[in-house]
């Protein structure tokens, strides 16, 4: 008696088959449709309340923390040297700038996107709708970061007034982390 198992010839497909081939399509199918809602899902509705500032560009809004998109502020930790070359607190310094500029005032934020750390990414004005991202470029406390390059004329302007982190020299934040590995105190999350 001849097996079938052990008969030559033509691949059959078994039920067993069939089920993970749906299951792979129906798998593909599943991220292809969460790929393009998250692609061609229209931005978050604004955050609006009263901000708590954490550091120079992180900031948290009802709940929601919030980092500024198109910016980067020194570390809270991070010191600078002014025009002498006598370290000066300039994270510190840029976050209480950020804090006494929006202090009493309720932001309204944009949201762009997350970045890995899962903080909302976002644009935020004031209420007679100046932009709190492009006003801690213009005062020199924080640096524009990005491709894009948005903030670019608005750091060139504190670059050549020598105002905040350009009145003395500084290590941009960016590479000022990547020589201080992530600890509690400098950690962007």
């Amino acid at each position: 008696m001849t097996r079938w198992s052990h008969r030559r010839g033509p691949l059959r497909y078994g039920s067993d088959t069939r089920r993970w081939t749906v299951l792979m399509i129906v798998l593909i199918g599943s991220l292809g449709v969460y790929v393009a809602e998250r692609w061609m899902r229209t931005p978050d509705a604004p955050i609006v309340g009263n901000a708590f500032v954490a550091d120079g560009d992180t900031l948290t809004i009802a709940g929601t923390r919030i980092r500024l998109l198109d910016i980067d502020a020194p570390e809270l930790v991070q010191n600078c040297l002014d025009a002498q070359g006598r370290d000066w607190p300039c994270g510190r310094q840029a976050s209480a700038q950020l804090r006494s500029h929006v202090r009493g005032h309720d932001l309204t934020c944009q949201p762009k996107s997350r970045d890995q750390y899962g903080r909302t990414l976002a644009t935020c004005t004031l209420p007679d709708g100046s932009n709190i991202n492009a006003w801690m470029v213009a005062q020199g406390w924080a640096v524009t970061s990005g491709y894009d390059n948005v903030y670019g004329a608005q750091q060139a302007d504190a670059k050549a007034a020598k105002r905040g982190l350009w009145s003395g020299s500084f290590t941009p934040p960016r590479q000022w982390r990547q020589q201080h590995p992530r600890t509690d105190d400098n950690s962007k999350d």
